[in-house]
This record gives structure tokens, C-alpha cells and sequence, in this order.
């Protein structure tokens, strides 16, 4: 990936490590566009780094995910990478969940992980194909190699997201589309609730590292802990799966 001189789009860029993406790429020599749902959360990521481009969208919905595209070629038809970042992550017990009731508050996590991202590559596709260079980033995880049990639709959304990229990248081979997934690893971010992932990778070091592995020309990038998971074998994903439920099982109680 040419890391200087493109426009980019960032879902779920006023936080965590779409923010972190956000920064580092305008330091590169990018114009950088970033969405999100909340407003004052916007202004604040604009005040952090004042230059950045903000747009509000909940992508949650399909009428504001063509919005959001129809803005951008509006506004900024130079756009040539478009950063799937937007996440969320809930943890709960199946025996537990009321699938009745509440299955409007697990399927927002199929459609934030894997609906719209899914969604905006089909939408972007054909204009960045049209571009001299261009990419699609999918962040998926290193969940959607070894799942984590107490959090299972989130590791099934990355799942597919992986798999949806890898078919992606196949069918623009021929096109001036790069294809890159980033898998990351547990991240100090506030992913899933504040105080959650305390114990991951630091944000600044995990941003670090992927912009090291950009600019070496991977299209697939792990870090930390998630990097070897990428490439275990069947037997080793279910050893690691069954050590993180035992660890975290607890908490479903």
C-alpha cells in the first residue's frame, strides 16, 4: 500500500483504532475522512486532529451507508481507500439470552461487524476500481481465526469478514484494488464496554506495528498474539479456543 497522497474513508474512526489509524495516515500525507454515529464524539476526534474530515453515519442502516457513499463521491471522488474499521463487541450467555425480546440488539452486532462493511466494499468497488491505485482494508480479528467463546456472534461476524476478504481480494486481482485485512489482537481499546481490554496490546504500539507491515506491502496483518493464530492448525485453534473460554467463562455467570 502506497501509505501517502490517498483520500480515505475510516468507519468507526473517532475512537480506539480507527482514530489511531486516523492519525497516523494524516501524519503520512492524507486527506482522511472518518464516520461514526455520534456527533460530540466526531467534534472531539476533529479537535485531536484538527485537519481530519468528519461525517456522521450510523451504519446500522442501509439508507445512511448509501448516503455516507453518495457524500463522499459527492464531495471527494478522488477517494481511493475505503478502511471497514466499525465494531462492536458483546459478550453473554446463550442460555441466558432472551432471543424473544432482544434479538434486535444481537443482530446490531451482525450488521456494525459484518453487513455494512460487506455493504460499503460492494458499494466502493467499482470507483475505486476506476482509480489508478486503491484499497479496501477490512479489520477483522484475530477472533475470526480462534473464537472467543463468551463473545460468539462478534467472533462469527469476523469470521465471515475474513472469509468476505479473501474472496475480494480474488475478484479485483485483476483490478488496481489492494486488498488488506488487519486481524488485531485484544487492544486496549474500549471495545465492548469500558475497562474490557485493559490487558491488551497498547493502542499506540498496535497502530505502530500494522503501519510497519503497510508500508512493507503485507495485505495480511496480525499483531502481537493474534499474528500466529492467523496461521494455526485446526487442533491448535480448538486448543486455544478451549484456553480462553476456561479463562473468561466465568464472567457469563
Amino acid at each position: 500500500m502506497n501509505l501517502s497522497g490517498n483520500t480515505i474513508l475510516i468507519t468507526g474512526g473517532s475512537t480506539g483504532i480507527g482514530l489511531a489509524f486516523a492519525e497516523r495516515f494524516m501524519k503520512a500525507g492524507n486527506t482522511v475522512i472518518v464516520t461514526g454515529r455520534r456527533e460530540h464524539v466526531l467534534r472531539k476526534a476533529k479537535e485531536t486532529l484538527p485537519g481530519l474530515i468528519t461525517h456522521a453515519s450510523d451504519l446500522t442502516k442501509e439508507s445512511e451507508r448509501i448516503a455516507l457513499f453518495d457524500w463522499v463521491t459527492a464531495n471527494y471522488p478522488e477517494a481511493n481507500v475505503l478502511v471497514n474499521n466499525a465494531g462492536i463487541q458483546q459478550r453473554f450467555n446463550v442460555l441466558k439470552a432472551d432471543a424473544r425480546d432482544d434479538w434486535a440488539y444481537f443482530n446490531q452486532e451482525i450488521v456494525t461487524n459484518l453487513e455494512a462493511p460487506c455493504h460499503l466494499s460492494l458499494l466502493f468497488a467499482p470507483l475505486l476500481a476506476a482509480q489508478d491505485s486503491a484499497v479496501i482494508m477490512n479489520v477483522t480479528s484475530g477472533l475470526a481465526f480462534t473464537p472467543f467463546a463468551v463473545a460468539p456472534i462478534y467472533s462469527a461476524t469476523k469470521a465471515a469478514l475474513h472469509s468476505f476478504t479473501v474472496s475480494l481480494r480474488h475478484q479485483l486481482s485483476d483490478t488496481p484494488v489492494e486488498v488488506i485485512e488487519v486481524a488485531p489482537p485484544a487492544v486496549n481499546t474500549d471495545l465492548g464496554g469500558s475497562g474490557l481490554h485493559t490487558h491488551g496490546e497498547p493502542l499506540n504500539d498496535f497502530a505502530d506495528g500494522v503501519f510497519t507491515e503497510l508500508a512493507a506491502g503485507k495485505t495480511e496483518i496480525g499483531y502481537g498474539t493474534s499474528a500466529a493464530r492467523l496461521r494455526m492448525s485446526r487442533d491448535e485453534i480448538d486448543e486455544y479456543t478451549e484456553k480462553m473460554y476456561q479463562a473468561t467463562k466465568s464472567s457469563l455467570d
